[in-house]
């Protein structure tokens, strides 16, 4: 039986890591207000730590999208930077990633991404009504950036489309010296983080390949 996989996030770039894998997934954008389910949770908690922002945020995602969509399992993902014990998630503006990166060249911070998955399939169709999520952490280790390459780069306009101000593959590839943990993570959706949340709610990945993936 065919499982529907809905990815609650408009990023390209974990679209295309899920497509590499072999899930192809239809894509629906949620409309959560970040700053307002931010304020609710530390309202409510108290201080959150950067990772669980990401999972906070994840998890709203996921859950709104699975409020309109039955029948699939949703995957929403939110990534943030830590950086010196502060949290980012991406620039304002590109007066505010120009500064980012000064801070950020030569240093090294913490991406997280918090995944939540929400199965809304039918009992008889083998779902669980299960909604869990974890986060994944992986260490950045930036290049030391002249003023020159921070100024191109943010130019471009890509440090303005993502969290944490860079990519790894993309344009900011040549800007991170090294990393500690899932490459994949830093992209946008840790793959073997999400092969175990579905492991949890009874979905083997293999199982969730598209039609004509090689084997």
């Amino acid at each position: 039986m065919t499982v529907h996989i809905v990815l609650a996030s408009a990023s390209p770039a974990r679209k295309k890591l899920l497509h590499a894998a072999g899930i192809e997934p239809s894509v629906v954008v949620s409309s959560v207000d970040e700053d307002a389910v931010t304020t609710a949770a530390r309202e409510t908690y108290g201080a959150l730590a950067p990772e669980d922002v990401a999972l906070v945020l994840a998890r709203a995602k996921a859950e709104d999208v699975a409020a309109e969509v039955a029948g699939a399992v949703i995957v929403g993902c939110d990534s943030v930077l830590e950086l010196a014990g502060e949290i980012h998630g991406k620039p304002a503006d590109a007066a505010e990633a120009v500064s980012r990166w000064r801070r950020m060249r030569g240093a090294s911070g913490v991406l997280h991404t918090g995944h939540w998955v929400v199965d809304t399939r039918e009992h008889s169709a083998g779902g669980t009504g299960a909604t869990l999520g974890a986060t994944a952490s992986t260490t950045v280790h930036f290049a030391r950036l002249t003023d020159a390459e921070i100024e191109d780069y943010v130019g471009t306009g890509e440090p303005l489309r993502v969290a944490g101000a860079f990519t790894l593959d993309g344009l900011g590839g040549p800007f991170v010296a090294g990393i500690e943990g899932d490459p994949s993570n830093v992209v946008g959706l840790s793959l073997p983080l999400l092969r175990e949340l579905f492991a949890e709610v009874g979905l083997a990945w293999h199982s969730l390949r598209a039609p004509g993936t090689p084997t």
